[in-house]
């Protein structure tokens, strides 16, 4: 399925998620999902700041706290992924639930690249024996460096996105 048709697939999940959880399909929040569309058609991650930010462009009123709990709703819902960060930062990216995943994050311009990588079904089970907890979930945060930032070629403080340009 291309980038393109997947992004148009994750706003139908993102307007049923709204009204799942009682919430109208309002202006702003049409603006929100068509502009994660946007995002997850590129493969950006936002921070909510960001998000806001690009949203107040075209609906000047629109809230910080509306832009926040639809986010913080979406995130529980499966549709957007928060991604950490080894300096305690963190970012969202539009990942639509389609698969499970993990994200690597580059500590040096924060890059993020998605792995297939995960602890084996009786790593887990073995450690909810040993901690006598029903594990129902669970996230790896990788953090490391890439190769450019371990090259020289990436200015120190600055994304991927900046240097590309």
């Amino acid at each position: 399925m291309s980038r393109k048709r997947a992004a148009w697939v994750i706003a139908d999940k993102i307007y049923a998620a709204f009204e799942e959880v009682s919430q109208r399909n309002t202006r702003p929040r049409k603006l929100i999902a068509e502009r994660l569309v946007e995002l997850a058609e590129s493969g950006t991650d936002f921070t909510i700041d960001d998000l806001w930010q690009a949203l107040r462009e075209g609906e000047p009123h629109l809230g910080r706290a509306t832009v926040y709990r639809s986010v913080e709703m979406l995130v529980n819902a499966g549709l957007l992924d928060r991604i950490e960060f080894a300096d305690g930062s963190h970012h969202y990216r539009v990942c639509g639930a389609n698969h499970h995943h993990h994200h690597l994050t580059c500590i040096c311009c924060h890059r993020v690249v998605e792995v297939d990588v995960c602890l084996p079904v009786d790593q887990l089970a073995a450690i909810g024996n040993q901690t006598n907890f029903d594990i129902e979930g669970h996230s790896l945060t990788l953090f490391g460096r890439c190769g450019e930032c371990r090259s020289g070629k990436m200015l120190p403080g600055t994304s991927e996105q900046e240097t590309s340009a």
